[in-house]
């Protein structure tokens, strides 16, 4: 097969997977809901689902075998997400249990361990490892903009908690 009978090949798979994805998303969506219990989780499940399908749609043999490759990999994500979020919880609990006996610093540990994986990050990087906007941008993959607002969101998260929690 030559480069431009492999360029081909990759171009229909795309227009195939695209296919896929318009046709039968719901169906996609409601699979993905089932497995994570969660319809924001099975959204994002669903689009990276299809992200690694995109990505590796070189790996596909036999067109006629996409929606079954397709199914394998929503599955697999979906199980590898749901476990993500179910270890979070546990986490989440241990860290609230532990801060009920650790007074204050507790606490605030506690309301980091749940926020966003996002605005945790950048609340590390940027006073633990004491970054500019600019180095946790370039550690993150997103801009500083998106930097200011993310640690904006965590620091307003934090606040609203900790308020809520003294009343």
């Amino acid at each position: 097969m030559g480069r431009a009978d492999h360029v081909c090949v990759r171009r229909d798979a795309l227009a195939a997977i695209e296919g896929l994805y318009r046709a039968r998303y719901a169906v996609f969506l409601r699979v993905a809901t089932a497995i994570c219990g969660d319809a924001a989780l099975a959204e994002d499940v669903v689009h990276e689902s299809f992200v690694r399908a995109v990505r590796h749609r070189a790996d596909l043999r036999d067109p006629a075998a996409l929606e079954p490759w397709m199914w394998r990999i929503l599955v697999n994500e979906a199980r590898k997400r749901r476990a993500a979020e179910q270890r979070l919880v546990r986490v989440a609990e241990e860290t609230h249990e532990r801060a009920a006996t650790n007074g204050d610093h507790g606490r605030v540990r506690a309301l980091i361990a749940v926020l966003p994986d996002r605005q945790r990050h950048a609340l590390f990087l940027r006073y633990y490892a004491d970054l500019d906007y600019e180095a946790i941008a370039a550690a993150l993959g997103i801009s500083a903009g998106t930097v200011a607002a993310t640690l904006h969101a965590a620091r307003e998260a934090l606040r609203t908690q900790l308020t809520e929690v003294e009343r």
